[in-house]
């Protein structure tokens, strides 16, 4: 009995931000400034049909998608081989060069916010999905090489030298022998990937304005001279949690795996 108490206690304890974000966004803003209450004394959807019936708001999901799936894949894609480079090779200043690829996910994203948006307005990529993408590539990027880097220094190079002597190309054994050899890594790479993209702020409401505006941006229209519309700022919150818990759904094992086995 005395074992389980503290799993639960702490259980709860993380739970509780979570149900108190959901009570709130079946609340009125007026009820919620009104009193403390455990849960909704006047249940409401008020602030879920404002979502669902305003493009404004339900574009600002799919805006948010799109960009984040485009940063995913590119960032997966530049960083397997960078990371492959990193394991298998030696080369004069690879040591720096690893650090100072570590180095752009240390820097905030503050500093980057104006010359990016100077750059994309001028090659006409301001207010687009890719160019909120690119600029999320500045620090997943390193973050994946830096994941997967440790993951395939745990696979020996005698399963590289094994392909080949049985006639597999580089290619051929890169993606049908190797990668599916490392689909942990890859799985905790993309859901950083992920999470970072579709969490971050600044950059993405820097560098769009209309038609790529982010649901994280427009969740920032819910203060006005009267104050916060809160009910309206839960139930959006409550929605934004929900393709996060699916990619920890779809990736939990390889997720699993991977802090097991890698670096992270």
């Amino acid at each position: 009995m005395k074992r389980w108490l503290v799993p639960t206690l702490y259980i709860i304890f993380l739970m509780l931000p979570i149900y108190w974000l959901l009570a709130m966004s079946f609340k009125t803003t007026n009820e919620i400034l009104g009193g403390f209450t455990l849960w909704p004394q006047q249940f409401t959807l008020e602030n879920y049909k404002v979502i669902f019936n305003d493009p404004t708001w339900y574009w600002g999901y799919f805006n948010s998608m799109i960009y984040v799936t485009i940063n995913t894949i590119i960032s997966l894609a530049v960083a397997l081989p960078a990371a492959y480079a990193f394991s298998r090779f030696r080369f004069t200043g690879d040591k720096h060069l690893f650090f100072w690829l570590l180095t752009n996910r240390m820097a905030p994203p503050a500093v980057f916010a104006l010359p990016f948006l100077q750059l994309y307005s001028s090659v006409g990529l301001f207010d687009t999905h890719i160019a909120v993408a690119l600029a999320h590539c500045l620090f997943n990027i390193p973050l994946a090489v830096w994941i997967l880097e440790g993951f395939m220094s745990g696979v020996p190079k005698e399963l590289d030298e094994t392909a080949y002597v049985d006639g597999h190309s580089f290619g051929s054994f890169f993606f049908r022998i190797f990668v599916p050899t490392i689909t942990s890594g890859i799985g905790v790479a993309a859901f950083f990937c992920f999470m970072f993209s579709w969490v971050e702020l600044l950059l993405a409401k820097t560098l769009t304005a209309v038609d790529a505006k982010p649901i994280a941006a427009i969740m920032t229209k819910t203060a006005s001279s009267s104050g916060y519309e809160l009910g309206l700022l839960a139930a959006a919150g409550c929605l934004t949690i929900i393709p996060g818990a699916f990619v920890i759904y779809f990736v939990r094992n390889y997720i699993a795996k991977g802090f097991a086995l890698g670096r992270v």
